[in-house]
């Protein structure tokens, strides 16, 4: 009995130390270069309450937003069955601005997304949550998918790079 209660204090203890060590995915923190992230691992430090000057938008040497964060995902679009109808952060769809619907990325974020396949690209903001169907990372609005190219075939994979989190501050000041 004293062995396993040894052995699960060692391994609650290695677990620990292990947390200590390892370096926050908070895209506030600055990093040397461009991160490869999944928007889960980028939620853990999304809620952060200090108001850091490297969450301001940098840009490329070509006048780009540098991006926090790059993935590629399936993204899919939504149109009429939805406007007019209340989103995750309580605004009205409107299946012509320039909007999207993530799972986990925090409301308000930023993200460019760009279509692989004929390289086109459209900043958005994150106001919803979705989509619901295993395999897709993404639901645009029909103006967003008209713009880069797929509204005819439904489905496109795409390049995400996250360009703004949102400070706790200003999740704050749309709630209210």
């Amino acid at each position: 009995m004293k062995a396993r209660y040894f052995m699960l204090l060692q391994a609650v203890f290695l677990g620990l130390g292990l947390l200590v060590l390892t370096p926050s995915m908070n895209p506030a923190i600055p990093a040397s270069g461009m991160r490869t992230s999944s928007p889960e691992q980028l939620n853990a430090g999304a809620g952060a309450t200090s108001q850091s000057p490297s969450n301001s938008t940098q840009h490329d040497a070509t006048g780009q937003p540098k991006p926090l964060a790059v993935w590629e995902c399936t993204t899919s679009w939504y149109g009429e069955d939805f406007d007019g109808k209340q989103t995750a952060n309580g605004e009205t769809y409107d299946m012509n601005a320039d909007t999207a619907a993530h799972p986990t990325l925090p409301l308000g974020s930023i993200v460019r997304v760009v279509n692989t396949r004929n390289h086109r690209s459209q900043i958005v903001r994150i106001n919803d949550r979705g989509p619901y169907v295993e395999g897709r990372e993404l639901d645009v609005s029909y103006e967003v998918a008209r713009k880069l190219g797929f509204d005819q075939h439904g489905l496109a994979k795409v390049r995400l790079e996250l360009l703004k989190v949102p400070t706790r501050q200003e999740q704050l000041h749309r709630e209210n």
